[in-house]
This record gives C-alpha cells, sequence and structure tokens, in this order.
C-alpha cells in the first residue's frame, strides 16, 4: 500500500505520532504485535493476576464534532470489553469491536470524501493499514497464538491518544470551517469544497 504522494510520508509522521508503528504492523504484523507490548506481556507472564488498564477518556481525546467524539466513546468502551474478557472468550468479542472499527472508519472517510479529500488520503491510508493488521490478528488468534487480541487491543490503547488528538481532530476542524454537518452528513454551502481535492493527514493545513 503506498501513499498517494510520496511527499506525505513525512506529513503523516508529524501529524501522527504512532506513524512509523503503523507502517510496521502493515510489513509484519504478527512479529511487531508479539514485540510491541514485550513489557506488559512480560508482567502478565509473571503475575498472571495482572489486567491491563483500561482506556480511559479524557479531555485531550475531544475532537470538537460530537457525533465522532461519540463513536470514540464506543471504540474505547470496545477495547476495554476485550481486556476484561479471558483470553479463551475474546474472539466474538473482538469480531464485534472489528466490524464496529470498519464503520467508525468508513464514517469518517464517507466525511473526508464529502469535504474534498481524495480517496487515497493518508489518513484513510492509515486506517487501511490498521484494518489490516486486525484482520490478521484474528487470523493468528485462531491458529496458535491466544494473546495476540490482548496485545493488539494494548497496542490500540498507545496508538489511539494520538490519532485521535491528529489526525481526527484535524478532520473535525476541517469539517467545521466548511460548514459539514455529522449527524446529517450534509453540507451548509456545497461550491466551498467545489473543484478541491485533498490528500493530506485530515485537514486542510497538512494537504
Amino acid at each position: 500500500m503506498a501513499f498517494a504522494n510520496p511527499d506525505h510520508q513525512g506529513a503523516v509522521a508529524d501529524a501522527d505520532p504512532a506513524a512509523p508503528r503503523l507502517l510496521r504492523w502493515r510489513d509484519n504484523p504478527p512479529t511487531f504485535l508479539a514485540n510491541c507490548t514485550s513489557n506488559a506481556m512480560s508482567q502478565i507472564a509473571a503475575d498472571t493476576t495482572t489486567v491491563s488498564s483500561p482506556m480511559l477518556w479524557t479531555d485531550s481525546l475531544n475532537t470538537g464534532d460530537a457525533r465522532m467524539d461519540d463513536t470514540h466513546h464506543e471504540f474505547m468502551a470496545m477495547v476495554n470489553q476485550i481486556l476484561a474478557t479471558p483470553e479463551e472468550d475474546q474472539l466474538p468479542v473482538y469480531k464485534a469491536f472489528l466490524n464496529h472499527t470498519v464503520e467508525h472508519f468508513a464514517q469518517e472517510e464517507r466525511w473526508m470524501l464529502a469535504t474534498g479529500f481524495s480517496a487515497d488520503n493518508c489518513h484513510a491510508e492509515h486506517h487501511a493499514t490498521i484494518l489490516e493488521t486486525m484482520r490478521v490478528v484474528e487470523a493468528h488468534y485462531l491458529d496458535t497464538d491466544k494473546q495476540i487480541i490482548t496485545r493488539m487491543a494494548e497496542a490500540l490503547i498507545e496508538w489511539f491518544p494520538g490519532h485521535a488528538a491528529s489526525m481526527d481532530a484535524g478532520l473535525a476542524a476541517h469539517l467545521k470551517s466548511v460548514g459539514f454537518d455529522s449527524v446529517t452528513e450534509t453540507l451548509a454551502d456545497p461550491s466551498l469544497i467545489q473543484n478541491v481535492t485533498m490528500s493530506g493527514c485530515g485537514s486542510v493545513s497538512c494537504s
């Protein structure tokens, strides 16, 4: 999966601190996920009573768009549900979370397309990378690795705050600037985005 414009790769890394990690997920998801939370997994191995800390909502996660924030609350609740579920019972919970994440990302990508972003913008590419990895995780769980869903949830807890504060907050600001209502998914003045095609990370400033 290539960036729409090679010049945007540096911009993505600047906009989303987790970008290098996301790119490694795409290159070798199982190996990287096995290593990305090695400290946490070592603690779990040493003490079987250790429970991963849940993801907590803070003001820094507010994007400025109520519907986006509501979806993010749901995302966090489902990650926490995975961590609260015994590993041998996680697969149905994880599948529901994967389906929710597909819809979550598709929602944001609809908004991007409706407000002037090209289909291959780098925010959407980050979404694709994560979904690709999540599907690989399911396959490896079914194979032999019953801890990989927990490690995926822990990695998402690490990734999500940076993504929400950069790409998603940037997208929310862009939606507001062009008068896009995320509830009705309509533009107050469609002429504002005529002949505009952006391929940046989620806001006008990085297009």
